[in-house]
């Protein structure tokens, strides 16, 4: 054991010294904390540019002032313009683009064409679409002949937003988001996926390494081959560990002093908001009904209510079980697909000769990552279930199922089968390494491999 220990010790530090160690664990959280940032910062700082936007067409008129005006948009109704001319000048007379609507809009979806030189933003594509097709259904009621339409429409019109609520065991209700939960998902699927083939690759190319180079020759005359080889798994199993743990505390890190600096200050002067129609309506009312200013609750940046709620929900999720469990489906995948790794290193003379054995051991990896991204949109599929329990498959998809709830005995259970598999494919690798990894210009195939595992000498 005491060998063993050596050999851990000795490919734990040389591999923590190494520059791209050192660089990888730096970036790493540098990627992770941007994906959680970027679209906070993209939301709280839209494009600022104001656009002019020309209308025309023979069903321009029809919609007159049916498109309202934005902060960041206004829209310049035109009659009796030449369109081909308008678009060969239509930057130069101060248009961001031309919005043309055809008569048949009514009848046909697409009969609404937006000319820009740029492509444009999908909020400003979203606030369009909305206003016509509002105008659309209004004209249409129109012709039943109601009274007062235009009265009721208003008063009926209402925003619906589904919040959704964990209940536990106990009875305990917490709110979540489910696009949340899909963003933990595939980053815990993905990174495992990443973290078990990238170590369990750095172990093959170790053992080919040290078999072509004949160091493993000196180094078996004091170690066994199986000491050797689990020294060898277990080092830089350590690795993996100290650099995921690492990435932990500096992405949070990062998350948090942009959460505690960006959101302040973003909400700090703000002086004209985007504020729902239905918040200004009731503040028009309670102007109506005498209430001072001073007794109106301060008006909320509805982008940065719905950051901070993104926040809030992201830290309602069960971390403590995600990151447990992430540990544990890393070390007991990473030790199953390792041994795996160790095996074929030790059966090939060089890399090239892999090629063979990685094509059916990498086909389980990469179904698995597909299994996880379709479990993001039906976590309680059978499909889900059986690839979250079947050894080769269960690091990834059991990550991607774990954001959004799972039972605790599918997890006993489906750990317990990775406890026993592992062990499984170390005690196979084991006999195959310590007869592959001192011969010598012989290609291996699985029918050799398959008589090193039945050899009992």
């Amino acid at each position: 054991m005491n060998k063993v220990s050596v050999i851990i010790k000795r490919e734990y530090v040389t591999r923590v010294r190494k520059k791209s160690f050192i660089i990888m664990t730096l970036l790493a959280p540098v990627f992770m904390a941007s994906m959680v940032v970027l679209p906070t910062l993209l939301m709280l700082n839209k494009d600022k540019q104001f656009k002019k936007i020309a209308v025309v067409g023979d069903g321009a008129v029809v919609f007159k002032n049916a498109i309202t005006n934005t902060k960041d948009a206004e829209y310049v109704y035109l009659d009796n313009v030449d369109m081909n001319d308008l678009k060969k000048n239509f930057q130069q007379a101060g248009y961001y683009g031309i919005l043309y609507i055809s008569p048949e809009v009514s009848t046909t979806p697409n009969a609404i064409q937006l000319f820009s030189k740029n492509q444009p933003p999908i909020d400003l594509l979203e606030h369009i679409e909305s206003s016509l097709e509002k105008e659309i259904e209004r004209q249409k009621l129109l012709g039943y002949n109601i009274k007062d339409l235009d009265d009721i429409l208003k008063s009926i019109r209402t925003k619906v937003s589904v919040q959704t609520i964990k209940i536990d065991d106990s009875g305990k209700a917490t709110e979540t988001s489910t696009g949340i939960a899909m963003a933990v998902a595939y980053i815990g699927g993905f990174l495992m996926y990443m973290l078990v083939f990238m170590f369990g690759a750095q172990v093959m190319r170790g053992v080919i390494e040290e078999k072509t180079s004949r160091v493993v020759e000196v180094i078996v005359s004091s170690v066994k081959p199986v000491q050797l080889m689990m020294g060898k798994i277990l080092g830089i199993a350590l690795v993996g560990l100290t650099q995921f743990l690492i990435w932990i505390f500096l992405t949070a890190a990062i998350v948090g002093v942009v959460k505690t600096t960006v959101l302040k200050k973003s909400s700090v002067g703000v002086v004209t908001q985007m504020i729902p129609q239905s918040v200004m309506a009731d503040n028009q009312l309670q102007q109506t009904t005498g209430t001072t200013s001073a007794n109106k609750p301060a008006e909320v940046n509805p982008q940065l209510a719905e950051v901070s709620k993104m926040f809030d929900n992201a830290m309602n999720q069960d971390w403590l079980l995600i990151i447990t469990s992430f540990i544990f489906y890393f070390i007991t995948g990473y030790l199953l697909y390792a041994s795996i790794f160790a095996a074929i290193g030790s059966a090939v003379d060089n890399e090239t000769e892999t090629q063979q054995f990685m094509l059916p051991v990498t086909i389980p990896i990469i179904l698995g990552l597909f299994v996880a991204m379709g479990t993001m949109q039906n976590p309680e599929s059978s499909i889900s279930f059986w690839f979250s329990m079947i050894p080769l498959t269960s690091p990834i998809v059991m990550m991607a199922r774990i954001p959004f709830g799972v039972p605790y005995w599918q997890i006993a259970v489906s750990m317990v089968i990775m406890i026993i598999t592992f062990l499984a494919f170390v005690w196979m690798a084991a006999k195959v390494y310590r007869t592959g990894i001192l011969m010598y210009g012989k290609k291996s195939s699985w029918k050799e491999i398959w008589k090193w595992l039945r050899y009992s000498g």
